[in-house]
């Protein structure tokens, strides 16, 4: 039997493979553990999850469906849903029932003050001028004149975001500048009431002396054969509602708009009667006589130039 030398059995130690390296296997020595990159990929960390923006979709306070924005403000902020008006602010409300570029602002200048010093959470003249810079408004009323479908009108609307739209005496004298402009210039007048608040309190009756003022203005109108169309919707409450917004020789309400004078747990806790389920609803007002139309927001430009032409204004 031949007998091999030591030197020909070759050692594993000596053998060299050929194969591919592994990935594991080219890992360098000073790499991190798990086997992360260092540098500008390391220090940016995991890709963050993009989200929805806010803002871009609303739910209905009607429905509780989610509506995106963007079409609810195509049409006029309504539902698509179930056709609820949602709140529209006085600027914007002029924008829709005016035709385009035509707005000229009265009484700019008109400012509300301090006159009994009033304090309730903060002074009064802060919450004033808080609640100028929060809304761009003055105060809560917007009056001034316009064209509609190219027909001149007198034209005011009341803005619940400042201080729930309550009457001051700004407001009072600006409604009653435009019923007197109205008068003199003999222009059909439309007051878009959207008013929650009533008289305000922060002026005592001064406040109060307002509705009657207001009153008055509009009883001259009407003695001139002046055509005034009150506008009301959601919410026309209080002293608003027991003035100027149920003196219209039209009373137009868009759909569900809440109308009264004090809330119906009030009511109910006053006189201890159960009441009827939406009574101060314009469903409900529509059928005892209270208003003489229910016109949807989109509808309310071409309502409004009907009734001026059908009457003579």
């Amino acid at each position: 039997m031949e007998r091999r030398s030591p030197s020909t059995v070759p050692r594993a130690e000596s053998v060299i493979d050929t194969a591919p390296p592994r990935a594991a296997d080219t890992q360098r020595a000073d790499a991190p553990p798990g086997g992360r990159p260092e540098g500008k990929a390391a220090d940016r960390g995991p890709r963050a999850k993009r989200g929805v923006p806010e803002g871009l979709w609303l739910k209905c306070d009607g429905c509780g469906a989610t509506i995106y924005r963007k079409e609810a403000e195509e049409l006029l902020n309504v539902c698509p849903q179930c056709g609820y008006h949602w709140y529209v602010s006085a600027a914007a409300r002029m924008g829709q029932l005016l035709d385009a570029g035509t707005f000229e602002e009265w009484d700019a200048n008109l400012r509300p003050t301090d006159p009994l010093g009033f304090r309730d959470k903060k002074p009064y003249a802060e919450r004033i001028v808080s609640e100028q810079k929060r809304t761009g408004l003055r105060d809560a009323a917007l009056t001034g004149t316009g064209m509609i479908r190219a027909r001149r009108v007198a034209c005011g609307v009341t803005d619940s975001s400042f201080i729930m739209g309550s009457m001051g005496s700004v407001v009072g004298e600006r409604l009653t500048r435009l019923v007197e402009r109205a008068t003199t210039d003999r222009l059909p007048l439309i007051i878009i009431s959207a008013s929650g608040g009533g008289a305000r309190m922060h002026e005592g009756i001064l406040s109060l002396m307002q509705m009657a003022k207001v009153s008055a203005a509009l009883a001259r109108y009407s003695q001139a054969g002046g055509l005034f169309i009150s506008v009301l919707t959601n919410p026309t409450m209080g002293g608003v509602a027991a003035s100027f917004a149920s003196l219209g020789d039209l009373c137009f309400a868009e759909p569900r708009a809440l109308i009264g004078f004090a809330g119906p747990r009030t009511i109910k806790a006053t006189i201890r009667v159960e009441l009827p389920q939406g009574f101060q609803t314009s469903e409900f007002l529509l059928q005892h006589g209270f208003i003489d139309r229910i016109v949807a927001r989109k509808d309310l430009k071409s309502e409004i130039a009907r009734a001026i032409d059908y009457c003579g204004g």
